[in-house]
């Protein structure tokens, strides 16, 4: 017996649709391909470095909001979610994250890759610890494009992260070569800095200055001055006929303000970006031109 099967245009038409879907979602399923990076950086210092070894290889997402002070910054549940979900996860170390230093432990016991590139970069000492402020010195940082450029590798070997990294780190040597230019016009002797609190040590000791004193006294964790030690900064300013006191954009500068009056004269206060880069049209919206902005502050303010 011969069974005729009649299909009409129809049934047809929803058969080959059926079909397609189940070979779509077969192809979709049985892919090795990734679907996409996400590397984290703590910082808006780090997240430009990021940004310039993956470039769009990669998402970046950075924690800390352009402003935010790293020491004291407390995570969203959305953003600390966002470290389990990363590939990779960078930070500073070296004691700036502050609070969120919790949040990346256990991100970490729960499987997270973290970079803390701090202690690769041949950290300075600053009293019993080491100072955090790596991201000052422009050849430190090109070490750490080319170790997050390694960790990429570890993660996608299929992209010249190495290449990436090389290329950027050029750009930091100039960078270096700039800014040593750019403070030519300082003489010798005016090479002494009176800072907020201790932020300029790498700066200091990549181009021949000294700091000559903070007005938070602690290192890398600042504490509040006493009035003898107030009175101290003061003498010695005076003695040193020092007219400049730099704080940090965005942080208060009330303090520092006070003792520049106690100084007397003419002394100014000036502000550089050193935890975060600048708001949109400050001159300083990545790491580049924010070290560059500095550095044309400082000899602006202490050249002859």
């Amino acid at each position: 017996m011969i069974t005729i099967l009649i299909i009409n245009k129809q049934v047809r038409r929803l058969l080959a649709t059926t079909l397609a879907l189940i070979l779509l979602l077969g192809a979709c399923g049985g892919s090795d391909q990734p679907q996409g990076l996400t590397v984290v950086a703590t910082t808006t210092m780090l997240g430009d470095v990021v940004g310039n070894v993956v470039g769009e290889n990669a998402q970046v997402v950075t924690l800390l909001p352009i402003g935010a002070d790293p020491h004291d910054f407390q995570l969203s549940a959305r953003q600390v979610a966002t470290l389990n979900e990363a590939d990779l996860v960078v930070a500073n170390g070296l004691g700036l994250e502050g609070p969120m230093n919790e949040n990346l432990s256990t991100a970490v016991s729960d499987g997270a890759n973290l970079l803390v590139v701090g202690p690769l970069l041949d950290p300075l000492r600053l009293g019993d610890n080491d100072d955090p402020h790596v991201w000052i010195d422009p050849l430190r940082m090109a070490d750490a494009a080319s170790a997050i450029a390694s960790e990429m590798t570890l993660i996608d070997n299929s992209v010249d992260w190495a290449d990436r990294a090389e290329v950027y780190g050029v750009e930091l040597l100039e960078l270096d070569a700039e800014i040593q230019r750019v403070l030519s016009v300082v003489a010798e002797d005016d090479r002494k800095l009176i800072t907020n609190h201790e932020f300029l040590r790498y700066f200091a000791n990549s181009y021949n200055f000294t700091v000559g004193g903070t007005v938070f006294p602690g290192g890398a964790s600042p504490v509040n001055p006493s009035s003898a030690y107030l009175a101290d900064l003061v003498t010695t300013m005076q003695a040193e006929e020092a007219e400049v006191i730099f704080a940090e954009a965005g942080e208060p500068t009330a303090l520092a303000e006070t003792v520049a009056d106690e100084v007397g004269g003419d002394v100014q206060v000036v502000e550089l970006f050193i935890g975060s880069l600048g708001q949109p049209g400050s001159g300083a919206e990545n790491l580049i031109d924010m070290l560059l902005a500095n550095a044309r502050r400082i000899a602006e303010a202490l050249g002859s």
